[in-house]
Formats: C-alpha cells, structure tokens, sequence
C-alpha cells in the first residue's frame, strides 16, 4: 500500500493546477458515491483526476488512492486486496483509471461499492466503455459524466493565459453582442482561432508542438488498434481497413454517405462498415449525423459523416485540409457536447430540433436559412455579429 501511496504522491507534486477542466466544476464530487467519467484516450481523464486529489486531500493524503488499473501489478495482483488494505488503513475515496483494461471491471466495482459503503469510487475509461450494458449493471448506482478535449474557451487560458466567459447557446443566440464585446476586450479572438481548429483540442501540445500531429496519430492508432479490438471485438485484420476509411472519410467530409461506394472501396461488406462506422463514433474519432435522431434510419445508414474535432481533419487529411470541413466539425464538436445536433437538409444543423445554423466563411450569406425562424449563420473570419450572423468562435465558450 505503501508503495501506491509514495506513486501518487510522485505524480501530484508536480502537477500544477493553476488550470483545471471546467468539468471539474460540475462533477458532483461530495454526494455521489460512484462516478464515472468517460471520453477518448487523450483528452485529459487522468490529469483531472490527479488535480482533483492534490486540490481536495493534498499530495500526502492517505484518504484518497489514485490506480491505474493498466498497470503490470494488476497483472498479478487482485484489485479487491488492494481496495482491502486501503479501506483498513482508513481509505475514503478510490480513484481507479483506465478500468477497462481490467478484466469484468464492472463486477469488481460493483461489489467494491457494495462490500466497502464509506468507500467513494470514481473510476474513468474510453468513451467505448459502457455503463448500461457491462457484466454488471451499474446504471443504477453511477452517475456518469462525458469528458471532452479543450473547448477554444478552454485552449485559451490554458495555452495563452486568457480568462473568457462560459456560455449557453442560449446565451450564444440571445446575447451575442455583449458576449463579444466582453471577449474583444480580453483579447482578439481569431488571432489563434485557427491554431486551436489546427492543434488546440489535446491538451497536450505544450509538451513539443512539432510533435502534436505525431500524438494525435498515435491516439489514433491505439483506438484502433488495441480499444476497439478490446472493447468492440473487431478483427485487428480489419484495421488497416478502419484507417483506410479515416483517411477517406478526412478527405472527402462533410459527404452525404454512399455506404454501396465506401463498401466497395474498402472491400468490406454494408454491415461491416455500418457497424465499424458506430464503432468509430463511439470512440470519438468520427461524428454520424441524422436527420432524425429518434428515427428508424439510425439503424441503417447516417445522413453525414464528420470528423469528431477538428484536429483530426488535419492529422488524418494527406491533403490539405478544407475549411468547410474544419469549421463543420468544430461547430458540431462544441455544440453536441450539449445538446442534440442533426443533419438539415436545407442547412447544416439542426440543434435540439428548433435553432437551424448554417455553417461557413465571411462572406457566408442567408439565402439557405432565408424565412425559416431560430435560423443563423455561424461564420469564421468575424470578431463581431451582424443580425443573425454569429462568430463562429461563440460556439468555442459553451464549455
């Protein structure tokens, strides 16, 4: 136990916390007994963890243990004796990362929370992990939460030190004109506006910004290569197809979806690539759109495809990227955090079945959303709106 202690206290010394997630402000850390917190591999879960315990126990702590359950010890060691002595000791609250590399997971929590009821859990894993559906049930007893990379908010106090408001897209829609004077006069938003669509989502470009795209590619590769594998049972003969299709999909989207075409390109069957298409959806890598969410399509064939953030239009694009595709993507990113984002057939968007937004450049004109009601243009390029046409770096503060 000993020995945890000590790597943990490693690890929380030298973390700064001078800048923390906004999600660490809205998880219910004091009432809830069993957190989870799901997201892609790189977007931060650990770091959040680590912050939380060096602010809220202090880097000598006894009553706090952070795991990492991907560790070699695991490999030979129960985790149900360690969570032993860690409760005789006097442990309130377990940290456990990366549960889902540890073998029924879900049981192992599921009887911690049962056997040990002082104990607090909050436990992370890939955004393929699921909660409904594991072994065990944990549904019932868990709150779970969903955890992004930066939001453009987020990307400019941590990189450039800069402090923007948080706001709803209600807020976006309503109060457009006092939200960028107050922004404007922090700073000039699109000065790195385009560095953030480019290599600002991971938090992790601080490290060695030439190195960024190479990070990227290697989260890349390790969800396909070992998480969906793991977590989807796909055939790891199948994933160079899966890269083949980023690379095509990166591309060529935003493109309404021919499944016949990328079928035959990629040489897998319509049910193959319909189910490695939700795989990828669900690990974060690619976003489906509908044009009806609750509809039967869902289970056929989305409506469009885009790519998750906007980085990977970069990373996974041998050409150059397209500024539609950047934009659309970094819209979609940062609004269904939210809420309900689908495909329009007069538009771009529909989010949450009543704002319509078409998506574009400066000189981005109406025609497309002229006469319809709650409709607005979300264009780059303009630091100030005009009637219903919004900065698309708004859309960047929702979180």
């Amino acid at each position: 136990m000993e020995a945890f202690f000590a790597l943990q206290r490693q690890l929380i010394q030298n973390l700064t916390t001078t800048f923390v997630r906004s999600l660490m402000y809205e998880i219910d850390w004091e009432s809830t007994r069993l957190i989870g917190i799901r997201g892609a591999r790189g977007v931060g879960k650990t770091t959040l963890l680590l912050q939380h315990i060096k602010l809220h126990y202090g880097a000598a702590t006894k009553k706090a243990l952070y795991i990492n359950l991907d560790s070699a010890y695991f490999a030979q060691h129960d985790l149900m004796d360690t969570v032993q002595s860690f409760y005789q000791s006097g442990g309130e609250c377990l940290f456990l990362d990366e549960v889902h590399k540890y073998p029924h997971w879900s049981q192992y929590i599921k009887n911690i929370y049962d056997l040990y009821p002082t104990i607090k859990i909050v436990f992370t894993g890939s955004s393929l992990l699921q909660i409904l559906n594991a072994e065990a049930d944990l549904s019932r007893r868990c709150v779970c939460y969903e955890m992004q990379g930066l939001s453009f908010r987020e990307y400019q106090e941590f990189y450039h030190k800069i402090k923007l408001p948080q706001c709803t897209l209600n807020d976006i829609v309503c109060q457009a004109d006092a939200i960028c004077e107050e922004v404007n006069g922090k700073c000039r938003p699109l000065e790195h506006f385009s560095e953030y669509l480019r290599s600002g989502y991971y938090p992790f470009r601080k490290e060695n910004p030439k190195q960024y795209p190479i990070r990227v590619e290697n989260v890349v590769d390790m969800i396909l290569g070992i998480e969906l594998p793991q977590q989807r049972g796909v055939d790891v003969g199948n994933i160079r197809k899966l890269k083949a299709l980023l690379a095509v999909l990166a591309t060529e989207v935003p493109m309404l979806v021919d499944i016949s075409k990328l079928s035959k390109m990629l040489e897998l069957s319509r049910v193959s690539l319909t189910s490695y298409l939700q795989y990828l959806h669900d690990a974060r890598l690619i976003r489906l759109l509908y044009s009806d969410a609750t509809s039967v399509k869902r289970m056929q064939k989305p409506d469009k495809i885009l790519m998750e953030n906007p980085n990977l239009c970069y990373v996974l694009n041998l050409a150059a990227a397209n500024d539609g595709t950047v934009r659309e993507s970094f819209f979609c990113n940062q609004v269904a955090y939210r809420h309900s984002v689908e495909y329009a057939k007069s538009a771009d968007f529909v989010v949450d079945g009543k704002w319509v937004f078409e998506v574009g450049g400066s000189s981005k004109d109406g025609s497309q959303i002229a006469g319809r009601e709650n409709a607005y243009l979300a264009c780059d390029g303009i630091e100030y709106p005009y009637g219903n046409k919004l900065p698309l770096w708004l859309f960047g503060l929702m979180y």
